[in-house]
């Protein structure tokens, strides 16, 4: 109980943080406009550690890597306080690596979340028109290119339920991936 619960609200509060600046990179990626509610949640809560990365880490092309280092540094500090907790600092050496695969872990939930919501939101017809053209603008770049090998079946568009599956098998890849680092760091 003493590790569940710091762990469980590191958790939620990385996964919250370091999400968004994931989202701000992939919307920056997209060019997906920022002046809607999603969007100016995630300057909010991004801003006070992406604006300071910025002076020191440059974007390249459409890539944000400020963001890309902010969320990474998130997962970082939430697996450093993890390890304080546990007294397991002794493997500090596996922690940028351990931080990295947390953060593609990361990007993989945020990414099946993503396609949940739009899926859900495909069903309902008289969905909100912004929140559903910007999921939709969103999502449309995993989706696009399972839809030349996947056809409509019965009208219904199963190139989501395709791309949650890829995405759960990079989890699971990625799960044993983590594995096998804290064993090599034995």
């Amino acid at each position: 109980m003493f590790y569940q619960i710091p762990s469980f609200l590191l958790d939620v509060i990385v996964g919250l943080l370091g999400g968004a600046c994931l989202l701000r990179l992939y919307m920056q990626y997209h060019r997906v406009p920022f002046g809607n509610p999603l969007g100016r949640f995630v300057f909010a809560v991004t801003d006070w550690i992406v604006l300071p990365l910025r002076r020191v880490v440059p974007s390249v092309k459409r890539w944000d890597l400020a963001s890309t280092v902010a969320a990474w540094l998130l997962v970082l500090v939430k697996f450093l306080l993890l390890w304080m907790l546990m007294g397991t600092l002794e493997r500090w050496a596996i922690l940028p690596l351990v931080s990295l695969i947390g953060l593609l872990q990361l990007a993989v939930s945020g990414l099946t979340a993503l396609l949940i919501v739009y899926a859900v939101l495909s069903w309902v017809p008289n969905a909100s028109s912004m929140l559903h053209d910007l999921i939709a603008r969103l999502a449309e770049p995993l989706v696009r290119p399972l839809r030349r090998f996947i056809p409509l079946v019965g009208g219904v568009d199963l190139s989501p339920l395709a791309a949650i599956v890829i995405l759960q098998v990079g989890a699971i890849i990625l799960g044993n991936v983590m594995g096998s680092v804290f064993t090599l760091g034995r």
